[in-house]
Order: structure tokens, then C-alpha cells, then sequence
């Protein structure tokens, strides 16, 4: 295990501690799927409190933890999340933006990565869920997105994010082996697909998918860094020939 997981299990159990022992509601910033890993690993060591992982909405990858829960404290506390609209001054004029793009002007800002969540790109706008005390200097400091200017609000009550719905696949595989799957939808090479499970790419519920034999189940959300995710719907049929038909409900 390398300093740093063990640097981060210390914080998680230390924050932990620290709400038990003071009856209070503790957050930690925005977490990676690695980080949310690491903490679920270490989760059976602090069972004296409650915990919950939460993004902003439900289909949000980065995710803040809370420590505490109205059960053991008594009283709600809401994540101190809030969702910015970022949109172009003059659409007309403005550049084709990726999530790249904006990520990249926000940590041009100078902000930490674990200040920021999801980034939901829709077409010349973006949606960024992120920590409610840095909403004020994200909204003044974030002028301009590549060469186009734009103007940050948050996001008014009444109004919501766009849902990317997803697009339904059928593909035909051997068995329900996960790297497969994988590979079947996003068109790689098998050995492609192993390699992003060695690399530490793939995980499965928000989980780290240790091993691309792992045979995927009906329900299962599936997230492949650097391709986008889908969730399983499990088999439709089996061929004449023996092979699977099976459905996935895919996130480009």
C-alpha cells in the first residue's frame, strides 16, 4: 500500500473521529472514483458512524462524503453543494466546448481539483457542481472558456441540469466477462480492454474492478475512464451458435 492511501485512510478515519466526538456533520471535498474506492475499503474500520456519498445528484461521478446522518445526530445538514451555469456571452460567436475545455479554465483559476465535481457539458453550456463557499470566486474570476467570454450564475431553484439520456446497445459476446463487454461496446481489442483494467481504469458500482474475468450482473453501472459508462441490462438471448446477446444502456 503506498503513502498516500494510507495518508488518506488516516484523513477518513480521523474525520470520522471527529464527528462521532463532536456530534457534528463533517465533509470531506469532491472525491475521485479511486478515492471513493480507498474509503469504501476502509469503511468496515468506522462503523461507529454513518456515512454518505453524495454528488449533487444521483448520476454524479465525483462525489462528496459526509460523515453523520439525522439518525445518530438529530438534525439534517445538506452537502454544501451547488450546481453553476456556465454559458457563452454571445453564442453566436462561441467555440465547441468539451469537458476538457472547461475543466481546464477552472484549474487555470487555480483551484484545487477536490473544490470541483461533475462537469456536465451540453452542447455551449456546462453545468459544474462544486463546493457552495467557492461558488462566488468561480462565478467572478471565470470569464472565459478558450477564446470565447461567458458568464457564470448559480443555478437558479426551479431550474435543472439536462439529463444525457443514455443510447441502448446490443452486442454479441462469449460470455458476460467484464472486459468482453468492454471491449465489445467501445470497440477495442481485447487486450486494449485488459490493459485499462490493469491500468486501474474500470470500475464497477464505484468500486475498482481488480479483475476483467469478473463477470458483469443486471443492474450493474459500469464506468470506464477515458470512454464514458453504461449500465448493464444483462443477456437478451443466446444465439444458435452458443454467444450472448446482451444489452447495455451506454453513456458516451
Amino acid at each position: 500500500m503506498d503513502k498516500e492511501t494510507i495518508q488518506l485512510q488516516n484523513r477518513f478515519r480521523d474525520l470520522a473521529d471527529k464527528s462521532y466526538a463532536q456530534n457534528i456533520y463533517v465533509f470531506t471535498g469532491f472525491l475521485s472514483l479511486a478515492e471513493q474506492d480507498i474509503f469504501l475499503k476502509t469503511a468496515g474500520e468506522i462503523g461507529h458512524v454513518s456515512y454518505r456519498l453524495f454528488g449533487g445528484r444521483g448520476d454524479c461521478e465525483r462525489k462528496m462524503l459526509r460523515f453523520g446522518s439525522p439518525e445518530d445526530l438529530g438534525y439534517e445538514e445538506d452537502f454544501p453543494i451547488v450546481c453553476i451555469h456556465i454559458c457563452p456571452l454571445l453564442k453566436k460567436f462561441a467555440d465547441d466546448f468539451t469537458h476538457r475545455d472547461f475543466l481546464g479554465a477552472l484549474m487555470h483559476l487555480g483551484i484545487e481539483r477536490n473544490i470541483l465535481g461533475d462537469i456536465f457539458v451540453a452542447e455551449q453550456e456546462a453545468f459544474l457542481f462544486c463546493q457552495e463557499a467557492m461558488s462566488f470566486f468561480i462565478c467572478e474570476k471565470l470569464d472565459k472558456v478558450k477564446h470565447t467570454h461567458v458568464r457564470c450564475e448559480v443555478l437558479r431553484e426551479g431550474l435543472t441540469v439536462p439529463v444525457k439520456e443514455p443510447q441502448p446497445e446490443e452486442v454479441t459476446v462469449s460470455s458476460q466477462r467484464a472486459d468482453g463487454i468492454v471491449a465489445r461496446l467501445y470497440g477495442l481489442a481485447r487486450e486494449k480492454s485488459q490493459k485499462l483494467f490493469a491500468d486501474k481504469k474500470v470500475y464497477i458500482d464505484g468500486r475498482l474492478a481488480e479483475s476483467p474475468s469478473r463477470c458483469l450482473k443486471s443492474g450493474e453501472l459500469v464506468t470506464v475512464r477515458g470512454y464514458g459508462r453504461f449500465l448493464y441490462q444483462g443477456v437478451c438471448y443466446e444465439t444458435k451458435k452458443g454467444k450472448l446477446c446482451i444489452k447495455a444502456d451506454v453513456y458516451r
